[in-house]
């Protein structure tokens, strides 16, 4: 493993000089985007993944706020490339985080998913990120047909270069919670499980993977990382794109807790458990430790 192979996930919100401390991921803040520059300066890792957080009052039924092209991710973007020109800029793409009601899609009259709306929304909140300037968007609602939706949108616009990361096997896990309070992003009402992937279900998982590719996907996606090591593993068997495994919130906290307790040796726990990702086959691992193990591993 080395520094090339993790990815920092950051969560951005409006204002300015905003440092809020995220009280389930002890070390993990919410930054405004003038923070930015000063948060990417000295980074060793290749790339970021970047989180939008709006504040209540932005949040709408139709997540409008997200598809703005000078809106809150589009300006961290910019603020990070301005910043660290050569640093990748991954965005998730999402609505969950920009609709009133926390799901990741438009819903009708009835609270049910409208695909054709919710398509819409995922593809322009991809080509706004796009222009300005991520290399690659990461769709994660895990709504049928958003890999072709997004490519579609953004070869049309003349961003063909731009790559899709898409969260192709991302399951309906216990593991979010941490998140949930970090993107505040919890459901109004119901949960996720009806389009995210059920844990016990393998092949589904793969099946989802490979559909993907299938529309376009440059880079697929695991998550949670470790307990799916073997959706993981058998993914690597099945495709030859690149994968990414996402060491989640709850799994970071686990270790937090753990180490805080002084029942584990916190440092070699966090290697031991991000080299198992990469030895299951993701080529890169995404991770709140990222810039920490690469500073430790970089020495």
């Amino acid at each position: 493993m080395s520094a090339d192979d993790l990815i920092l996930p950051l969560f951005v919100v409006p204002g300015r000089d905003r440092e809020e401390k995220i009280e389930a991921m002890p070390g993990v803040s919410r930054y405004s985007t003038d923070l930015l520059p000063g948060i990417v300066e000295d980074l060793r890792v290749p790339a970021v993944l970047v989180f939008g957080v709006p504040d209540p009052e932005d949040r709408t039924a139709s997540a409008s706020a997200a598809l703005e092209p000078e809106g809150l991710v589009p300006c961290a973007i910019r603020a990070v490339k301005k910043a660290r020109p050569e640093l990748a800029v991954i965005t998730d793409v999402c609505l969950c985080g920009w609709t009133d009601h926390g799901h990741c899609a438009v819903l009708d009259d009835n609270g049910e998913i409208d695909p054709a709306l919710t398509l819409d929304a995922l593809a322009g909140s991809a080509l706004a990120h796009a222009e300005a300037g991520a290399e690659m968007v990461a769709p994660s609602a895990m709504m049928d047909g958003q890999v072709a939706a997004i490519r579609r949108r953004l070869d049309a616009a003349g961003r063909a270069d731009t790559g899709i990361l898409s969260y192709a096997a991302k399951f309906a896990s216990g593991f979010y919670g941490p998140f949930r309070e970090a993107a505040q992003s919890a459901p109004q009402f119901g949960d996720r499980s009806g389009y995210q992937l059920p844990p016990e279900n393998l092949r589904e998982a793969l099946r989802d993977a490979l559909l993907d590719e299938t529309e376009g996907a440059d880079w697929l996606m695991v998550k949670p990382a470790l307990p799916y090591l073997d959706v993981l593993a058998q993914l690597r068997a099945e495709t030859r794109l690149p994968i990414a495994a996402y060491h989640v919130s709850g799994e970071y906290a686990m270790i937090e807790a753990a180490a805080k307790a002084g029942a584990i040796d916190r440092r070699r726990c966090v290697l031991e458990a991000l080299l198992s990702i990469r030895r299951a086959g993701a080529d890169a691992v995404i991770t709140y430790y990222a810039e920490e193990v690469a500073r430790w591993i970089s020495r």
